[in-house]
């Protein structure tokens, strides 16, 4: 079951403030910025970047994603690995809200999300 439009502001509230600490000045952004989208339970964070062969083309790199076990009332943390598949985030795999989720990828303990 998909976010009600409560949940869903509040979402997105703490995401655009996560942007607002985290995006590149403005003048970077062409060549790197950071986004977010809201599919189903899940709240996904990627980076943008030019394609490597076609510039003109945008490539977005997934970063880290949250979905909501509504029945534990959990965010689970993943993040992908070189394998291209999403991971359970292993030092944090499951918090209570999006702000806590947003605090451990800002932290980034171990590197993962960031690199």
């Amino acid at each position: 079951m998909a976010f009600n439009d409560l949940e869903r502001k509040w979402i997105e509230r703490a995401m655009e403030g996560f942007l607002k600490r985290r995006r590149p000045p403005p003048s970077i952004r062409p060549q790197l910025d950071i986004g977010y989208r809201i599919k189903g339970q899940s709240v996904e964070l990627f980076s943008v970047r030019p394609r490597f062969r076609r510039p003109p083309e945008r490539a977005e790199m997934p970063v880290a994603k949250a979905t909501f076990v509504r029945t534990r009332e959990v965010w689970k943390i993943f993040w992908m690995r070189a394998d291209l598949k999403w991971h359970g985030y292993e030092p944090a795999s499951a918090v209570g809200t999006i702000d806590k989720f947003l605090e451990v990828v800002e932290r980034d303990q171990y590197g993962c999300f960031w690199g």
